[in-house]
């Protein structure tokens, strides 16, 4: 997952905003994911994501993070993939069932 994100975030408010996903993310989970731009993602979180230091394209340093939501294809195991998944990018996270 490289070093480098397209936003970044210094101001306290918007960093408690990234961190307070993460309790909603832990390992294992069955998730839906509603992003920013209104689409909606399946899945389970293959692993807690933290916030970290990234560099926008100007070189600037700030906070995001990745979550990595694994798709559930259980009747076709083979077209299961990953998505990689920004923190800033999601606008609500709901608990699914475990099957």
């Amino acid at each position: 997952m490289g070093k480098f994100a397209e936003h970044i975030y210094t101001a306290p408010g918007d960093i408690a905003k990234l961190e307070a996903l993460i309790p909603q993310l832990p390992n294992d989970a069955h998730v839906e994911l509603t992003l920013d731009d209104g689409s909606v993602l399946l899945g389970t979180v293959a692993a807690r994501p933290t916030v970290q230091v990234f560099q926008n394209a100007v070189g600037d340093e700030g906070l995001n993070g990745l979550v990595r939501i694994e798709d559930v294809a259980l009747d076709r195991p083979e077209t299961a993939g990953f998505h990689d998944v920004w923190l800033d990018r999601i606008a609500a996270i709901r608990q699914l069932p475990h099957a």
